[in-house]
């Protein structure tokens, strides 16, 4: 019920400042239980879309969502579009971390790098699933780039990009091989960052996106055009 009401706010039903029905009407419109209207409008409230006063009930935020950032959920039919644009956000984001990682990296930076790095190897060698690590590797990229706004985005967005992973990761991933030549492309990240390669760096990580959408059919035909819009923060070398 949730989307439903997420649905009339994005369509006007209910404006802005207007006040929700009662958990009362709620539950009898919907068929269900109050606990359920809680609940839904408790993750409402979550994701900046309605806010409640104390004995006076919910209402819709002066600004739904506007202080909040989540991928659209995909619908029937619609899940091969948002796989296109969870990715295509990766490619702006991750190849440009990686660039400024490869200039920003510290000794500890390395560390952390190295110990995801090595749970992904023993994931692809006992054909586990490395997706934990493999979230922890991207993450430890961004905490390279010195940048804790970069560090805090890409943590923010675990959670959505890491199911982007998964496929990977899964037993049909391992099956097609896809786990080992993710792996490869994480080595040679890994390698141009250890090397301060800034260069090399962002072709690492544009070839590991690219590689990895593929391996997905996602089509990334005209993502070459993507790291224009990103500044060059880090220089060539």
């Amino acid at each position: 019920m949730s989307q439903s009401i997420e649905q009339w706010i994005r369509d006007g039903r209910l404006a802005p400042g207007g006040r929700l029905p009662t958990e009362k009407t709620l539950a009898s419109e919907f068929g269900v239980s109050r606990a359920v209207v809680r609940e839904a409008v408790s993750r409402l409230k979550a994701e900046g879309l309605i806010t409640t006063r104390q004995g006076a009930g919910a209402f819709v935020a002066a600004r739904p969502g506007a202080a909040t950032f989540r991928l659209a959920a995909s619908g029937a039919g619609a899940a091969g579009e948002a796989l296109d644009h969870v990715f295509e956000l990766r490619y702006i984001v991750e190849t440009a971390a990686a660039a400024m990682a490869a200039r920003r990296r510290t000794a500890a930076d390395l560390a952390a790098l190295r110990e995801a790095l090595g749970g992904m190897d023993d994931a692809l060698a006992r054909g586990e699933d490395g997706t934990e690590a493999d979230d922890a590797f991207h993450t430890a990229v961004a905490a390279a780039t010195g940048n804790p706004a970069v560090g805090r985005f890409i943590r923010f967005m675990g959670g959505q990009f890491f199911a982007s992973r998964v496929p990977t990761w899964d037993a049909r991933g391992h099956a097609q091989g896809w786990a080992r030549d993710s792996q490869r492309e994480h080595h040679q990240l890994f390698d141009a960052i250890l090397a301060q390669d800034v260069s090399a760096a962002r072709a690492a990580a544009r070839a590991h996106l690219v590689h990895a959408a593929a391996r997905l059919g996602v089509d990334a035909s005209d993502w070459d055009e993507a790291p224009r819009m990103v500044p060059e923060w880090e220089g060539e070398q």
